[in-house]
């Protein structure tokens, strides 16, 4: 039933950069809220947030989402909508079901809500959105790249019909792919920067300078104002981690990004809390499971010799200063298939490496080829050369410039990687982006009929799959995970916020001012 189809080198590159450049995750979901800053501490006043990008497109059919979900939840409303705790609720659709076969997924909408041009939101418009965002350009596009159709069954009800089953489509119609334009904004010259949403905020394109200040004031019309909780919201977006710090140190910020986590020391000192979870695993990508570039990779003992090689914990000091969580898998802890012992499969053993090494025919050793890049901390690739050379495996990095790493990297030019990937909120999405033949970070297009069985199990909707192709690719050593990253938002005092499972930032909704 699983159908392969390959995910657009857009998206890899759009997700990988953002995780380089600092957009990963941490080990706690609760919130912290001590800390000292001007801004909203009294309700009906203003939130600042430091933001650490600025906005790709304000068009709903081509907007992004991660760093960039504040300013989008900020002017439009999505059909579902995800809680914290990655639980999915009614949002504009109140409610959905599938067909018995799940080819058909069908939501009945609110019938209340209007755009901020006067237009009223109903099944007609939900339809145009969805396929626009479909044929759009944004990264995420290919979300929706299995929905075959979607028509206005009446005014509050919609129909989404697929070509194959997709059980992620629930949680992407929480996210950019389920946001609601006005259709009047969708030929206009200006739909990339002013936005026609039904959401709590309008923007205020006056005082807004694109790229570095968003300022969005509160929508008076809007249909849930329980979601409402300050008059104005402003996005500062600040690219350089010095800049950040003295904005948090400044107290200009209410709830900002840690883009470097060397530094949440000084912001805490400044009196601020911390809000953090765990989006993305860093490790190495063992992809020429074939070996088609490396023979020696095609032999599970030598895979796992690897796993073997490395003191994780050594790895999470030098790496992120001891801010994450050692692991040995890359599914995450709100999966159902997340299994805490696995995370012990592969301990700090060189002895053991070295005995799996012989065992394979490689008593001597062997040479492994993998790139070195400006986008990766060059500290880092040393001490994995170090590792592993401590076993007998020798790492020639090849030289590639930032611009071409993840481009080369899909392509199948090495067998192996450093790389720092997300953790996606749903089995499905996991494996299709990571483990699937086709997916885009098999790189190689290994194809395991093992693998392809249980993703074409969890595409149907059988959860025990996933618990199972999680130990199987742990046992096979498909990847060697170093750690899961800590993503830390910095909370003034005054304010509260939740961290979002399967997002960097926190959802706008539940940035709060406290009393």
């Amino acid at each position: 039933m699983f159908s392969k189809k390959r995910a657009l080198i857009t998206t890899a590159a759009a997700v990988s950069v953002a995780a380089l450049a600092g957009c990963s995750g941490g080990s706690s979901s609760d919130p912290t809220t001590s800390g000292a800053s001007e801004g909203g501490s009294e309700s009906g006043g203003t939130v600042t947030l430091g933001v650490i990008a600025q906005v790709t497109s304000f068009a709903a059919a081509n907007a992004n989402w991660a760093n960039e979900s504040p300013m989008m939840q900020a002017v439009y409303d999505s059909l579902l909508r995800m809680e914290p705790d990655g639980t999915i609720s009614p949002n504009l659709a109140t409610a959905w079901e599938w067909s018995e076969d799940r080819m058909t997924l069908t939501l009945d909408l609110r019938d209340d809500v209007t755009f901020t041009d006067g237009t009223a939101f109903d099944a007609d418009v939900a339809a145009q959105n969805i396929l626009r965002f479909r044929d759009g350009t944004s990264p995420n596009a290919s979300n929706l790249g299995r929905v075959a159709d979607a028509t206005a069954v009446d005014e509050d009800t919609v129909e989404i019909t697929m070509s194959e089953p997709d059980p992620a489509l629930e949680v992407y119609l929480t996210q950019n792919a389920g946001l609601q334009e006005s259709p009047a904004a969708f030929d206009t010259a200006d739909v990339d920067t002013v936005p026609i949403g039904s959401g709590p905020y309008t923007l205020n394109v006056g005082e807004t300078v694109a790229g570095t200040t968003y300022v969005f004031d509160k929508n008076p019309d809007y249909w849930n104002p329980e979601d409402q909780h300050y008059d104005r919201v402003v996005a500062n977006v600040y690219t350089d981690s010095t800049a950040m710090l003295n904005a948090v140190q400044g107290g200009q910020v209410d709830v900002a990004s840690v883009i470097d986590l060397t530094q949440l020391d000084q912001m805490t000192a400044s009196g601020y809390g911390t809000v953090t979870n765990q989006l993305d695993w860093v490790g190495l990508i063992l992809a020429d499971r074939g070996g088609v570039l490396n023979e020696a990779l095609a032999d599970v003992k030598v895979r796992q010799a690897i796993a073997y090689a490395f003191d994780r914990d050594a790895i999470l000091q030098a790496f992120s200063a001891g801010y994450g969580t050692t692991t040995g898998q890359i599914f995450p802890t709100t999966s159902s298939s997340f299994d805490e012992a696995l995370d012990g499969t592969y301990p700090y053993d060189p002895e053991k490496a070295k005995s799996l090494l012989a065992e394979a025919g490689y008593a001597d050793g062997l040479e492994i080829t993998m790139p070195s890049t400006a986008a990766l901390n060059q500290s880092w690739l040393t001490l994995i050369q170090q590792q592993l050379a401590d076993v007998g495996i020798t790492v020639v990095y090849e030289d590639v410039a930032p611009a071409n790493f993840i481009s080369d990297m899909v392509a199948g030019k090495w067998p192996a990687t450093l790389m720092i990937l997300q953790q996606d909120p749903s089995d499905y999405q996991l494996a299709s982006f990571q483990i699937a033949a086709d997916s885009t970070f098999n790189f190689l297009h290994y194809e395991d009929p093992t693998v392809e069985e249980l993703i074409g199990e969890i595409q149907l909707g059988d959860e025990a799959a996933g618990a199972e192709l999680n130990q199987y690719i742990v046992d096979q050593a498909w990847f060697v995970p170093f750690y899961r990253t800590d993503n830390t938002k910095v909370v003034a005092e005054g304010t509260t916020a939740e961290a979002q499972t399967g997002n960097t930032w926190p959802y706008l909704w539940t940035i709060k001012p406290v009393g």
